[in-house]
């Protein structure tokens, strides 16, 4: 029979490979709206938690905790200052959701205090400030990631297995990206996205963003040769860009063209067309529907006998998704960082190089802009 004592004791630790990592501890860094979205991923994610929330002021820190139930959830430490933040040391990483103005002095600030950086895009106003921001996290050893959901959703992954396969898409020839939406008035006279001072690059920016990365992703982020801007973009009375998009011109023929605008319906549509086969998808940035995201492939399409339809029809395809992509992406951030703090791993590669592809594009279209639409050519 047992002592007391035997039997009280606590049992064996599980074998470190079976003991589950801690969690990556992410400290917020201003309480922009999306940073809400991005809390309720962080609640959401495995290995993830959220220890701190900086602000201007420590009330602002308070109020942005208790709406997002971070405050019930995870107590995170409050802190009137960003300085404060990064200076927390129960912190691994920051998402930095600021102004694109402020990214370069603080994610490079970030980076020196140690702390791996989750940026929402665009990550910079030009690609030299980025260069900079990267330097900063390649210099401190830490990960670097945009705040790109979409790339995290199954469907993408999806895709990329149709889009890769030869009998399926073939050769990608033309890509089509449109990514609009309607902004009310109060958006249009006081969102940070129209001030010149705080998001430059207006719908380029947000809405272009995410339209130049479907088209880098359709064919596995090569860069074009040249881009030329389509004539009459729409501008404020600050001169920042409402309405504008681009035409993309590959080396061995490919094409793509972009639109985004503030001034037209919700729209989230990206076409790619192969020399076997379609796909399009019609929400690609935020699904439809949170728990599955849809997409339709043609393949080999033909006309049926006299012309009266088509043979074969298009296939849809759903994925379907336990967690939202946003909480898809903290956990693999996360996964990242825990690599590199519990394993000893190396900050991966990948994610930094195609925020810069991205990046460049965004600037040879501002410069195209800016040049009365001439070409812009880009050297890989």
């Amino acid at each position: 029979m047992s002592s007391p004592s035997s039997a009280a004791s606590p049992p064996p630790p599980p074998p470190a490979e079976q003991r589950r990592p801690d969690p990556v501890r992410f400290g917020i860094m201003g309480c922009a709206s999306i940073a809400r979205k991005l809390a309720r991923a962080m609640l959401l994610a495995p290995g993830a938690a959220v220890a701190a929330v900086g602000s201007r002021s420590e009330a602002k820190a308070r109020a942005f905790a208790e709406e997002t139930g971070l405050l019930l959830r995870h107590a995170p430490r409050l802190h009137g200052s960003y300085e404060a933040l990064l200076a927390d040391p129960g912190v691994d990483a920051v998402y930095l959701p600021l102004p694109t103005s402020l990214h370069v002095r603080w994610a490079t600030a970030a980076a020196a205090a140690g702390k791996h950086v989750l940026l929402e895009k665009p990550t910079a106003l030009c690609a030299a400030d980025l260069d900079a921001i990267l330097a900063a996290c390649d210099a401190a050893g830490v990960q670097f990631m945009d705040a790109t959901m979409w790339m995290h959703h199954p469907r993408t992954a999806k895709m990329r297995e149709l889009v890769a396969d030869e009998a399926t898409t073939g050769d990608v020839r033309v890509i089509n990206s449109l990514f609009s939406f309607r902004a009310n008035e109060e958006f249009l006279q006081n969102d940070i996205r129209v001030k010149p001072d705080l998001d430059a690059l207006g719908t380029l920016g947000d809405a272009g963003w995410y339209s130049i990365r479907a088209i880098l992703w359709a064919v596995d982020y090569e860069l074009p040769k040249t881009v030329i801007a389509l004539r009459n973009p729409v501008r404020n009375q600050a001169g920042v860009l409402l309405a504008c998009g681009a035409t993309l011109y590959w080396a061995d023929g490919k094409i793509a063209t972009f639109n985004c605008s503030f001034l037209t319906n919700l729209t989230m549509d990206m076409t790619i067309v192969g020399t076997n086969g379609t796909l399009h998808v019609t929400d690609f940035v935020i699904p439809y529907e949170e728990k599955y995201a849809a997409f339709n492939m043609a393949s080999k399409s033909k006309f049926a006998e006299l012309h009266i339809g088509w043979d074969p029809l298009p296939s849809k395809h759903v994925v379907s998704t336990d967690l939202p992509q946003e909480a898809l992406m903290v956990q693999e951030f996360s996964r990242l960082v825990q690599n590199i703090r519990d394993a000893g791993g190396k900050p991966e590669g990948k994610w930094p190089a195609i925020t810069r592809k991205t990046q460049v594009v965004m600037d040879a279209v501002k410069t195209s802009i800016d040049n009365r639409f001439g070409p812009v050519d880009i050297s890989s």
